[in-house]
C-alpha cells in the first residue's frame, strides 16, 4: 500500500484479521442489499401492469434503490483494498440511506406496503453495516496519519 492519504498505511492492518472479518461482514450485508434490491427491480416489472402495486414512484424508488446499492458495493469492496476516500464515501452512504429509508418508509401511502416491507429489509441491512464501518476498529485504521 501507498504510504500516501489514498491508501491505509500499512498492508498489515488492512489484513489484520479483525479488519479482515469487518469487511467480510461489510460485504456481505452491501451484497444481500444489492441482492433485494434488484429483486425489487424485477418484481417491479413483473408487475407494471398492476397499476394499485407499481406506479412511477415505486419505479423510480426500485431503480434509485438498486443504483445506490451497486456504488455501496463498489464503496465497500475498495475500502476492503484499504482506499481511504472508498470507505468514507461507505460510511456516508450507508448512514445516509438507513435515513432516507426511514423517511420514505414512514409516509403514508407513498410507496405500496411490500416495498414498505423491502425498504425496511434494506435499511436492517445498512443498520449493520453503519454500525460496523463505525467502530473503533475501522475509524483507527482508516483515520488520516
Amino acid at each position: 500500500m501507498s504510504t500516501g492519504s489514498t491508501f491505509v498505511q500499512s498492508t498489515a492492518t488492512i489484513n489484520h484479521p479483525r479488519t479482515l472479518k469487518a469487511f467480510r461482514s461489510i460485504k456481505l450485508l452491501v451484497g444481500c442489499y444489492l441482492g433485494i434490491s434488484a429483486l425489487t427491480v424485477v418484481a417491479i416489472a413483473l408487475l407494471r401492469n398492476h397499476s394499485a402495486d407499481v406506479n412511477s414512484t415505486v419505479w423510480t424508488r426500485g431503480i434509485i434503490v438498486a443504483a445506490a446499492a451497486l456504488l455501496t458495493l463498489s464503496f465497500a469492496i475498495r475500502a476492503a483494498r484499504g482506499v481511504r476516500s472508498a470507505y468514507r464515501r461507505l460510511r456516508i452512504v450507508s448512514a445516509a440511506m438507513v435515513v432516507a429509508i426511514a423517511v420514505i418508509v414512514s409516509l403514508p401511502g407513498f410507496i405500496p406496503l411490500w416495498m414498505k416491507l423491502e425498504q425496511g429489509a434494506c435499511g436492517l441491512l445498512l443498520i449493520g453495516v453503519v454500525v460496523l464501518v463505525n467502530g473503533r476498529h475501522l475509524r483507527a485504521l482508516f483515520a488520516a496519519k
